[in-house]
């Protein structure tokens, strides 16, 4: 079994900056894909960002240009750097990993950002 287990969530103001990050551990192999996802109250859980074991990332729109994925192959952790914050990024962010060769997903138990106006 993996677990992924997420740190770096919190409440910042409207502007500020939060680092999340994601940590992998036990029956590993092979880590391909990494993302965050994100679900508001009453709404779907949505794509935030992925990254590919070759270091290609996919951003959702609305955070383009402001969140930046990346990646440590060594440590099987994934990280979201997320700058110029606003209220509608608030939600509980969930981790994302595709393991080994069959690709099983795991999800991380979330953390919450809460950013104020």
């Amino acid at each position: 079994q993996v677990q992924l287990v997420e740190s770096g969530g919190g409440l910042v103001q409207a502007g500020g900056s939060l680092r999340l990050s994601c940590a992998a551990s036990g029956s590993i192999s092979s880590i391909n894909a990494m993302g965050w996802y994100r679900q508001a109250p009453g709404k779907q859980r949505e794509l935030v960002a992925t990254i590919t074991s070759g270091g290609s990332t996919n951003y959702a729109d609305s955070v383009k240009g402001r969140f930046t994925i990346s990646r440590d192959n060594a440590k099987n952790t994934v990280y979201l750097q997320m700058n110029s914050l606003k209220p509608e990024d608030t939600a509980v962010y969930y981790c994302n990993a595709g393991v080994d060769d069959r690709n099983y997903n795991y999800w991380g138990q979330g953390t919450q950002i809460t950013v104020s106006s």
